[in-house]
């Protein structure tokens, strides 16, 4: 396919479309850049060949604008030294070199709408490519966020279902249940000073029955004597 033919098929190209229909947008969007970018240096290729060919054919117009203006001068001469003869066959060179003149002016012309239209081209194209770049980076950053937000899901599910956590949360477990049982074999201060209380206020009570029950007991047979002395 020549270069002007593959310009026509990427300038006339939905972009757009074409991605949204490939199955690899990224590998698509690589390809199409790369034939821009080829086809855009043959362009601006062809474009420098037909200014060089421009500028070759403005410089052999001049050597035969000089030649016409040579061969005018030698009639007039052979005119004044009274030789038509010689001033007819310079008139004759100088016909000849006026009709080649007019047809390196419409070479000229020709080169000179390519060149142009050469510049257009390579302008679209540039512009294509930009669109095309913009693309490309856009698809490359939405491809590294869908694979960073992948990677990311990937850690969660393995660390939700990984033995790790699960030997965590075992542990955890075993932390709290060893927590309970200390709760149990020690209980609080609040709870050892109530029962030591209690315990000092019970030995108050028994140690006051016993020192009644004492009392009691001694003065019992005080009483059975003094009564035996009253019956007397």
């Amino acid at each position: 396919m020549g270069v002007f033919n593959r310009f026509k098929d990427i300038v006339s190209s939905n972009i757009s479309a074409l991605l949204d229909g490939a199955e690899d947008p990224r590998k698509l969007i690589r390809l199409m850049v790369r034939e821009m970018e080829e086809t855009l240096v043959e362009l601006k290729a062809n474009c420098a060949g037909i200014m060089a060919e421009r500028k070759a054919l403005e410089r052999e117009r001049e050597t035969v604008a000089e030649a016409g203006a040579k061969w005018h001068a030698r009639a007039e001469l052979a005119v004044a030294k009274g030789r038509e003869d010689l001033a007819r066959e310079a008139l004759l060179e100088k016909t000849a070199l006026l009709r080649r003149q007019d047809a390196l002016d419409a070479e000229a012309a020709h080169l000179e709408a390519l060149v142009d239209q050469a510049r257009e081209d390579i302008a679209r194209l540039e512009d294509k490519l930009a669109s095309a770049r913009e693309k490309q980076r856009l698809l490359e950053q939405r491809h590294a966020r869908a694979r960073s937000r992948t990677r990311a899901g990937q850690t969660l599910t393995r660390a939700d279902s990984s033995d790790a956590m699960r030997r965590f949360d075992s542990f955890e477990s075993r932390i709290e249940r060893l927590e309970s049982e200390a709760e149990l074999a020690a209980p609080g201060r609040g709870a050892n000073l109530e029962q030591e209380f209690a315990l000092l206020e019970k030995d108050d009570i028994i140690e006051a029955e016993l020192a009644e029950l004492k009392g009691r007991s001694k003065a019992a047979p005080k009483a059975r004597a003094a009564k035996t002395d009253a019956n007397d």
